[in-house]
């Protein structure tokens, strides 16, 4: 018996044993294994790819966040997205490329004007033939000269900014109702029928009150009394280039269509002397100070009603159409093409094109030009509305009437140069236009900035023959004489005055 106990008490200890080794085992299997887990975790999300896109405008945050995010969920690519100071971009851009230490940014937004610097220090390659900037149907040809640079696309174009006609749309129904109303009286006084028909169909509508050039607005102040509140007929931005461009527009080259080549500098021609010269002369109709007034404070002016017609950027859509919703803005706009000048001159306006630029340091250059292809093909039709920034992608229809408008004057417009030796050309240009403006003659003033900007890509003094100074005829329509003509400026606003007997 005593015999049994022993053995029995050993086989306890040696299941006891056994037990413990078991655990053991287990609880090392355990350990090991999960570690392993782990580890194999930690290297499948360290081995996920990752891009770096950079950007300068907080208004893009939301978006960018946004779609990155999506592309991730499409492609398993991750996106850092980074928001950096636009103050010397490119700079910090170079300098993140060539520290080993610091991220490089894959693919970034650029202003189209500084393409040629960054093509030229690496920082942008040229776009593979399946980038989406190829395709006609997706970009017009403005969009595809903006990034052009040497013949090569070097950028996909993303976004724009350019300028267009504003008016209050309730202004022009109110005038149209008051000439046709004033019509009517006048038959009721005794016109015959005939009369009366002929005053039904020569009814002028609102829609024929929409300027297609300066000569119809000039007209229109001639021929139409304003609404009590106006206080400016047309009134626009002088002191700023971007607003004046379009009356020379059409006839001025800083480098081509694509703005890069130095041998296509025309400044200084009979139409665009005729062009800044009807520039001068709307001092006479419209004064304007240059020291008081930008582009804050017209359309500042405008939401108050207190002018029908002026020239603004796309910011005006959702600045007014804010105002109404705040009960500050009681009237309906409209936005329509860029006046011409008159039936011989014609203008064009500037536009600015931020882009898509692929890092010529990259070593992810397959994945960023697919994430260039996935915002561009799958995410640009959200932009405006998660942006206010208008997309420079071709659409079909718009649901924003007032994109489709300025889609119109970005077709037709002057891309920004890219020139690094023409950098200061805007700065003088516009020197140019308030000189003009000021009383300074428009023929002497274009032949000295064609011979500036010529001498600074020659390396040379280069001297321009001057040209016959053209005589302008800008209200045949209109008797005008200086001082005393049909039009008289009103020195207190600038609007001209009615004075014609059709009031």
């Amino acid at each position: 018996m005593k015999h049994d106990r022993i053995k029995k008490r050993m086989l306890g200890v040696a299941a006891a044993l056994v037990a413990i080794v078991l655990v053991w085992f287990v609880v090392f299997w355990y350990h090991t294994d999960s570690g392993k887990i782990n580890n194999s975790l930690t290297e499948l999300v360290n081995r996920k790819e990752t891009i770096h896109l950079w950007y300068t405008d907080d208004a893009l945050t939301d978006y960018l966040n946004s779609k990155t995010l999506e592309f991730y969920n499409s492609t398993d690519i991750r996106v850092n997205v980074k928001l950096v100071s636009g103050l010397e971009y490119l700079e910090a851009i170079n300098t993140a490329s060539l520290d080993d230490e610091v991220d490089t940014p894959d693919i970034y937004i650029l202003s189209n004007n500084s393409l040629e610097k960054a093509y030229l220090a690496g920082l942008a390659t040229q776009l593979p033939d399946s980038a989406p900037v190829y395709e006609e149907q997706l970009f017009h040809e403005a969009a595809q000269d903006a990034v052009l640079y040497d013949g090569k696309y070097v950028a996909c174009p993303m976004y724009y900014e350019t300028s267009a006609l504003l008016y209050n749309k309730t202004y022009l129904q109110q005038i149209a109702d008051e000439a046709n109303g004033a019509g009517g009286s006048e038959a009721d006084d005794g016109e015959n029928a005939e009369e009366e028909n002929t005053s039904v169909t020569d009814a002028v509508t609102a829609e024929q009150l929409i300027p297609t050039s300066i000569v119809d607005i000039l007209t229109f102040a001639d021929q139409y009394s304003t609404p009590e509140n106006v206080e400016y007929f047309f009134r626009w931005d002088v002191s700023d280039i971007f607003y004046n461009y379009f009356f020379i527009g059409n006839y001025i080259s800083a480098g081509g269509a694509a703005g890069d080549d130095k041998s296509l500098i025309d400044i200084y021609n009979t139409e665009s002397i005729s062009s800044l010269k009807v520039y001068q002369d709307m001092n006479q109709f419209f004064s304007i100070d240059t020291k008081e007034t930008n582009y804050d404070t017209i359309m500042q002016e405008f939401q108050e009603g207190k002018i029908i017609y002026t020239i603004a950027t796309s910011d005006c859509i959702g600045r007014l159409d804010k105002a109404a919703e705040n009960g500050e803005f009681e009237y309906e706009y409209g936005l329509a093409k860029l006046p011409d000048i008159n039936q011989e001159l014609s203008t064009k306006g500037m536009s600015v094109t931020n882009a898509l630029v692929i890092n010529g340091y990259s070593d992810h250059k397959e994945s960023a030009g697919r994430l260039m292809e996935f915002l561009i093909k799958n995410a640009s039709s959200d932009l405006y509305n998660m942006t206010g920034k208008l997309s420079a992608v071709n659409r079909d229809s718009y649901e924003n009437a007032n994109e489709a408008v300025f889609m119109q004057n970005y077709r037709e417009s002057v891309p920004i140069p890219k020139m690094l030796e023409t950098a200061n050309f805007w700065v003088e240009l516009e020197i140019c236009f308030a000189k003009v403006w000021g009383g300074e003659d428009a023929n002497t003033q274009l032949r000295q900035l064609s011979e500036q900007i010529k001498t600074q890509l020659a390396g040379e003094p280069v001297t321009e023959m001057p040209l016959e100074d053209p005589q302008v005829e800008l209200l045949p329509a209109v008797e005008y004489e200086e001082g005393t003509g049909e039009l008289d400026v009103a020195p207190n606003n600038g609007s001209p005055s009615p004075t014609s007997e059709t009031q």
